[in-house]
């Protein structure tokens, strides 16, 4: 029966780990096997390989047959390379002590080039996080700086406005006392007296005046007079208007009656000519009976 060092799979879509078996060769991937010789994880940076040194090598030494990644497995822990020594001490090339000091200095060169990409591994992580840092803290100075000369740019805003409204109030204060002291000038300024011309153009104008009042009463008179005609044409007025509405009055009932009988007539003939319009539809039916 074939034995074969394989990978059995386990994990999540896309996050895969898997196991190192001996299993028959015929067994489904994931179904039975014989022996499980540990777990491989690529999901790290190294690979976590765990292995049982001592089992594989004693499967290997049975003739199992490894797959190609658990050939690849096996020869990053040095199980391969310890199996080749194991067969140079059958074939008497040197002593088994001898092969145990090789595998020694080739497992200690491994550990070393392992625990190299290990820290150069972790140096690239760390300089990427300072970067990071450095940009984001690049970032957040320029963003600083922009805040500090907005708000500065506020801040001479507002001192601008201030010094504005300082020197209004400072200009108001000014202007009060000497709009206050030109108040006071011309409140104390006693009144001229008044010449003698102008005392001669009042009494020149008092006498127009009393002819002005010695002539309104002739106006009024006048327009007592005309106020009395009118209201004797009135009456007159009055009496002509009512005549002239009665004498029109015949002539508005005789235009209506004449309109009545107009309409009257006219239903009449209206009539007439429907009957007519009747019988001569009713000879029509009848002639077309008889036919």
């Amino acid at each position: 029966m074939p034995v074969k060092i394989r990978l059995s799979r386990h994990g999540r879509k896309r996050r895969p780990y898997f196991h190192i078996v001996v299993a028959d060769s015929r067994a489904p991937r994931d179904g039975r096997y014989i022996d499980r010789l540990g777990f491989y994880n690529p999901n790290t940076n190294p690979a976590t390989i765990d292995l049982d040194f001592d089992r594989a090598l004693d499967w290997v030494l049975k003739g199992a047959q490894p797959t190609d990644t658990c050939r690849a497995i096996l020869s990053y822990k040095g199980v391969m390379y310890k199996k080749h020594l194991m067969e140079g001490v059958k074939k008497n090339a040197f002593s088994e002590e001898e092969a145990e000091r090789r595998f020694q200095e080739w497992f200690k060169q491994k550990e070393e080039k392992i625990e190299a990409k290990r820290d150069s591994v972790s140096k690239k992580k760390e300089e990427l996080e300072k970067e990071r840092q450095e940009r984001e803290r690049k970032i957040n100075e320029e963003r600083a700086a922009e805040l500090a000369k907005q708000q500065s740019e506020l801040a001479g805003a507002a001192a601008e406005d201030a010094a504005a409204e300082a020197e209004e109030v400072e200009a108001e204060a000014e202007t009060q006392p000497a709009e206050a002291a030109e108040a006071a000038k011309t409140e104390e300024k006693p009144e001229a007296p008044a010449p003698e011309e102008s005392v001669k153009e009042e009494k020149s104008e008092e006498k127009p005046e009393a002819a002005e009042k010695i002539e309104e009463p002739e106006v009024k008179e006048e327009k007592k007079t005309e106020e009395s005609k009118a209201d004797e044409k009135k009456p007159a007025e009055k009496e002509e208007a009512v005549k002239e509405k009665k004498a029109e009055e015949p002539k508005v009932e005789e235009k209506k009656s004449a309109e009545k009988e107009g309409s009257v007539e006219e239903k009449k003939a209206e009539e007439e000519t429907k009957a007519e319009e009747s019988s001569e539809a009713e000879k029509e039916d009848k002639g077309a009976d008889k036919e």
